[in-house]
């Protein structure tokens, strides 16, 4: 189950980094993407439809407010998908 939740946010972490073209050693869990990366809205939306095609779930849009940062956005995809925690 360990290896699950590190192989899911992994992934989560290369689809943000991708759409926000960072390297992935830039990017911390907590490190808030618009204030520290500069993404924008447009942004956050691409990153939400990435991870619905990756991860097969519909994600509300009003959870964009909760996936500021990797943990949120973790956090916001794993609720969604049912894993356990």
């Amino acid at each position: 189950m360990v290896e699950t939740v590190e192989k899911n946010f992994a992934k989560i972490k290369e689809i943000v980094c991708e759409i926000l073209e960072l390297e992935e050693d830039e990017v911390t869990d907590e490190g808030l993407f618009n204030e520290e990366y500069g993404a924008d809205s447009l942004r956050a939306i691409e990153i939400l439809g990435a991870l619905e095609r990756e991860f097969g779930v519909v994600i509300d849009q009003a959870e964009l407010a909760r996936m500021s940062h990797l943990r949120g956005v973790y956090d916001v995809v794993s609720e969604t998908a049912g894993w356990a925690k």
